[in-house]
């Protein structure tokens, strides 16, 4: 069973990683699967474009 919620969704765009939060999606309640719409895959990919300033940075660790 699907349910309306927002997630975080990270992306790995060249050589950065874009965290993009409050993304609505349908999430599966058993096993998490994540979907989005069309429409919301396309503001993303709008978001990707932009050379608009991100709202807040965050740190990025590197498991080594």
């Amino acid at each position: 069973m699907y349910e309306k919620k927002e997630v975080t969704h990270t992306v790995r765009q060249r050589d950065q990683v874009i965290v993009i939060d409050h993304v609505p999606a349908e999430v599966c309640s058993v096993c998490g699967d994540v979907l989005f719409s069309s429409e919301t895959v396309r503001h993303i990919g709008m978001l990707l474009k932009s050379t608009k300033e991100p709202a807040r940075m965050v740190p990025l660790f590197e498991y080594a």
